[in-house]
């Protein structure tokens, strides 16, 4: 059941708006002016009727009571998840509790949430009851034996390749231009080693990319190999490192860790996109494990991943680590009760703590890009042309990273701080810190700066 009588803040509401139009557009829609026979039940279902420009209204509800983030269906012939009129019927919810009563559902909105609780019990008794060991074990090991094979095929070609680039020297990278770079990167993948074609893609779009881009390229080349060697002496490496070797060359691997229950709360969640797929990335901290775990989930091109939980809610659940030294990622296994709004805020560290926990994660992991830190009493400060975080009660502080300079939630960030300390959550690695949440002093609620 979800806790009807703590709703939402409309900058949770906006977090699940799929891109800046739907969200403007929702927000129109934030007012009870274009609603009607709008109401929610103690199961967490939420409706109602949006004038739109035809003679028929809108039918749209949202199930907010879905453990994996709320669920959503509206007659407008939108494809965006959600649509403009989901974030505004939730806009309403969350700020005016008179415009959507408790109320019995109507038969429309009912059908479709009785729908979906039958089909997730469904689907929860198809799982309990599969049969273990359904699968061919010798036939599974077959196909891993040949796939490490073609992967070792393709990582001993790139270190020859590597080996012809510097034989030849640095400036041929440039000359050469991206075609040779996309060119290897498709053998790796006819190779079936994903993250070597990722990690060869980022490097060839390194030449002629402003002052120093040579030592750039040198630093990915050195990645690359020692990540070609890890993987062509795997077998005497240590059983964690060995698997984060599996887990960058792109092997596909099960969350196998044991469940770990408590209480996480939510403390970023940002979508990154390719033409391919978008990933979005969820940040999780257990309130009391403190431990901070990372989902993620995938949609294809053009659409939202279907799991979407906004900063600041909570929920009770259980995950299960994937293997490799230093792993961060989870998977979501059971959920005890749906996402709520929580006051609680992750424990702060100083800058230069962030900085060695960073150098840390390293040793487990050198192919690391970041790690997830939450700095305690930090001021936004310019530092020439860039801006850093610093400690008010010390004389260090962390650059941020060249791409937070030109998002608006730089912006946001400076204001919220206002020249007083602030705890920022965000992800620090050897370009700098992106600030991706923040909580001002006192009891503020987290505010989303991505």
């Amino acid at each position: 059941m979800t806790q009807q009588g703590v709703r939402w803040t409309a900058d949770q509401v906006l977090a699940l708006a799929p891109d800046a139009a739907s969200r403007k557009a929702g927000s129109k829609l934030g007012a009870a002016g274009p609603w009607s026979e709008a109401g929610s039940s103690d199961e967490g279902t939420v409706w109602g009727l949006c004038k739109g420009s035809g003679s028929k209204p809108y039918q749209t509800v949202v199930d907010i009571a879905d453990a994996a983030g709320p669920a959503y269906k509206c007659s407008c012939p939108s494809r965006k998840f959600p649509c403009k009129h989901a974030l505004g019927l939730l806009l309403l919810w969350a700020a005016d509790v008179a415009a959507v009563p408790r109320a019995q559902a109507p038969e429309w909105a009912g059908e479709w949430a009785a729908g979906r609780r039958r089909r997730a019990e469904k689907k929860a008794g198809d799982v309990s009851g599969a049969p273990s060991g359904s699968a061919d074990p010798e036939a599974a090991r077959r196909r891993a034996e040949r796939r490490a094979e073609r992967v070792t095929s393709g990582a001993a070609e790139l270190e020859q390749r590597l080996a012809d680039l510097l034989r030849g020297g640095l400036a041929t990278a440039e000359q050469s231009g991206y075609g040779l770079w996309e060119e290897t990167a498709a053998r790796m993948v006819d190779a079936q080693a994903q993250g070597l074609a990722g990690r060869v893609r980022e490097l060839g779009a390194i030449p002629s990319t402003g002052p120093g881009w040579p030592v750039r390229l040198l630093e990915e080349c050195a990645l690359l190999h020692l990540l070609g060697r890890g993987w062509l002496r795997r077998e005497r490496l240590p059983d964690g490192l060995a698997a984060t070797v599996r887990s960058r060359m792109g092997l596909p691997a099960s969350a196998d860790g044991p469940p770990l229950r408590d209480r996480w709360l939510v403390l970023a969640q940002y979508d990154t996109t390719d033409p391919r797929l978008t990933t979005r990335r969820i940040w999780l901290h257990g309130a009391d494990s403190h431990r901070t775990v990372l989902l993620l989930s995938y949609g294809a091109a053009g659409r939202a991943p279907e799991l979407a939980l906004p900063v600041g809610l909570a929920l009770e659940a259980e995950v299960s680590a994937y293997p490799g030294a230093g792993q961060q990622r989870v998977a979501l296994g059971e959920q005890f009760a749906p996402p709520a709004p929580a006051a609680t805020r992750p424990p702060g560290m100083t800058t230069s703590q962030a900085a060695a926990r960073y150098g840390d994660a390293l040793r487990d992991d050198p192919w690391l890009e970041s790690v997830p830190v939450t700095l305690d009493r930090v001021v936004p400060a310019p530092d020439g042309e860039s801006w850093q975080l610093a400690d008010a009660n010390g004389d260090a502080a962390l650059p941020l990273t060249p791409a937070t300079r030109s998002r608006p939630g730089l912006w946001r960030l400076v204001a919220l701080s206002g020249g007083a300390p602030v705890r920022v959550f965000g992800e620090y690695g050897h370009q700098g810190f992106t600030p991706l949440t923040a909580w001002p002093e006192g009891t503020g609620d987290a505010v989303a700066l991505c």
